[in-house]
């Protein structure tokens, strides 16, 4: 019965990451087949997932199909390679540089619109959680060093190695440095001060000190008609947050943590073991890093098209195609290194990458 009950969770866990990255795939492509086919281009192919052709039709110029792999989607438009560009009415790079961007643009816009609605839907739902700054703990995570000490959920943290605790950040502070120490720490409990010694766990993608501990957290309903606005907010914060951290990490010279395919794959699989609110939530905050990654002014992607075409906007006249070729080069290598770099930290982060250190 353990084994059955196992491989059916491994197998939702397989096809809740499947789901999520096709619909946010497919939706950003989708974005960018609406307003092709808006502005007339000839959408010579428009599928849902990648490989082989399982199904499909054709219905004018474009084919339909549903292909093998269920990795979102593509959109292939006439004249979209520079390499067969020939100017011809219909074909994408003939077109005028605003409505070239449209196009470009409407790809992490749909992003947004799917974040925004999901943010939404779990709000209605599941209204608003509030994390709570006390120094209270809400809850244990099971085999960590604050269980197996004896700590319990309600208890108030009042120091931690001698250092008076006042609030959580005071907690996360007082633990960086006490990874894998023997750490004294006392609670209050039903107003009796008790006291602890234990080693301290080790957060293996930080590297600083954790109990295994979360704060309090408290829920409050929100009213429909909120939702919409409170999932903008969520969505604006969003992406002002990671700008932010990398901005930081750009600044300071520190190496951001990123995660890769192999990350973002392992995460969207726990959070589908931990239920559908956290599953839902995960795939909006993917959503919205999808579409601001493809807003950055990175040659290739989405933003560095908005770029190359509100240069043409201005200089009044069409970029030569050997200009895009190598714009769209610099753009590959770039997108390359962030991959590289990125499948290297879930490579670390799952002990892996210590092999080639």
């Amino acid at each position: 019965m353990t084994f059955f009950s196992g491989a059916y969770s491994t197998l939702l866990q397989i096809c809740a990451v499947l789901f999520g990255l096709g619909l946010l795939i497919f939706i950003h492509e989708l974005g960018h087949f609406a307003m092709a086919k808006f502005y007339k281009v000839r959408v010579l192919k428009f599928a849902f997932g990648f490989g082989k052709e399982l199904f499909g039709f054709t219905r004018g110029e474009t084919r339909y199909s549903i292909c093998l792999f269920p990795f979102g989607g593509m959109v292939a438009m006439a004249g979209e390679n520079p390499d067969e560009a020939s100017g011809q009415e219909g074909e994408y790079l003939s077109l005028a540089w605003y409505k070239k961007i449209m196009i470009a643009f409407l790809g992490p816009l749909m992003n947004y619109i799917l974040a925004i609605f999901l943010f939404a839907f779990c709000f209605s739902l599941w209204g608003i959680t509030t994390v709570s700054d006390e120094a209270f703990i809400g809850a244990l995570a099971p085999e960590q060093c604050a269980q197996k000490a004896g700590l319990q959920v309600g208890d108030r943290i009042l120091s931690i190695a001698g250092v008076e605790v006042r609030n959580w950040e005071d907690i996360i502070n007082n633990l960086k440095d006490k990874a894998e120490k023997q750490t004294d720490v006392s609670v209050l409990r039903n107003n009796e001060k008790l006291d602890f010694s234990f080693v301290i766990d080790k957060n293996p993608n930080t590297g600083i000190g954790m109990l295994g501990i979360q704060p309090k957290i408290t829920r409050e309903e929100v009213p429909f008609f909120k939702t919409l606005p409170l999932g903008l907010q969520t969505a604006i914060f969003q992406s002002t947050f990671t700008l932010v951290y990398l901005w930081d990490r750009i600044v300071t010279w520190e190496k951001p943590e990123l995660a890769g395919p192999i990350g973002v794959m392992q995460v969207m699989a726990k959070s589908a073991k931990s239920g559908m609110e956290s599953y839902i939530k995960l795939l909006a905050v993917i959503s919205v890093a999808l579409g601001l990654f493809n807003l950055l002014p990175i040659p290739l992607v989405d933003g560095g098209m908005i770029v190359l075409f509100l240069v043409e906007g201005l200089i009044r006249k069409r970029v030569s195609l050997k200009i895009i070729q190598v714009y769209n080069t610099i753009g590959l290598s770039i997108i390359l290194v962030i991959f590289l770099f990125a499948t290297y930290s879930d490579l670390i982060r799952l002990g892996i990458g210590k092999l080639f250190q």
